[in-house]
């Protein structure tokens, strides 16, 4: 028990959420979804413009509000992870409690992006269809090359909560791997943000992606500099080969 607390063992890492409950929800939230940006527009715009009005921007705001979400959560995982590995945890929470919501921050802003990206389905203004809203660089009416990288970084945000599932199969290296593209998931979300979205000249948006990114890259650089410093230091402490090691003479 001391020893979990003072370090996380890879083999005491558990899925919080089992992948039948997670299955479930998303696809309860793409049914949701399909409901309100589908089926209410296209079978029931009497109904819709009711509610919403004629020009229905809606499932503009919902798509802008939960891809600000998902960008703050992502970032939240991205913050704990690195303090894990930092060993910053250890000390508070604990490293199995941090791994826990590590996990949970993980999923929860994995299920904002698909709201994120499958609610613009609804909007009327940029008549997203299903195969522009999964494949990248399908969104020819409005900056293809960075929505095209926010849809990249979706699959890398799946890739990695998935790992989770099958740490076991892969193995702890391979699952390490896969956790590298947390990285790139990261940066490629950020300039995202940035170059697509709507709010992205706001200033309390800047602040968020400026705050954000500098935060990580110095999680970044401090965990390189301390993997560099404790290697310099298991050499400088271990003997060179053939020396014995001597005892003073009482």
């Amino acid at each position: 028990m001391t020893e979990m607390k003072s370090q996380l063992n890879l083999d005491d890492v558990h899925e919080n959420v089992s992948w039948k409950v997670m299955a479930t929800s998303f696809i309860a939230i793409l049914a949701g979804i399909w409901v309100a940006a589908v089926l209410l527009p296209n079978w029931l715009p009497g109904i819709t413009e009711s509610i919403f009005g004629s020009d229905i921007k809606v499932f503009w705001y919902i798509s802008r509000g939960s891809g600000v979400i998902a960008y703050l959560l992502l970032w939240f995982s991205m913050l704990l992870g690195l303090m894990m590995t930092n060993r910053m945890t250890r000390p508070w929470p604990g490293p199995a409690i941090s791994n826990e919501f590590h996990q949970f921050i993980s999923i929860l802003g994995l299920a904002f992006v698909f709201i994120h990206a499958f609610i613009l389905m609804g909007d009327q203004y940029i008549h997203y269809t299903l195969a522009q809203v999964i494949i990248p660089f399908t969104s020819v009416d409005y900056r293809p090359l960075w929505v095209g990288l926010g849809q990249i970084g979706f699959y890398l945000w799946i890739g990695v909560v998935g790992s989770f599932y099958v740490r076991k199969k892969i193995g702890n290296r391979t699952w390490r791997l896969l956790h590298y593209a947390s990285f790139f998931l990261f940066a490629g979300s950020l300039l995202h943000g940035i170059t697509s979205g709507t709010d992205s000249a706001e200033l309390w948006m800047q602040v968020i992606y400026w705050f954000s990114g500098a935060s990580t890259v110095f999680l970044v650089f401090y965990r390189v500099l301390m993997a560099a410093f404790g290697s310099k230091q298991k050499v400088a402490h271990t003997p060179a080969a053939g020396v014995k090691l001597q005892t003073p003479a009482k």
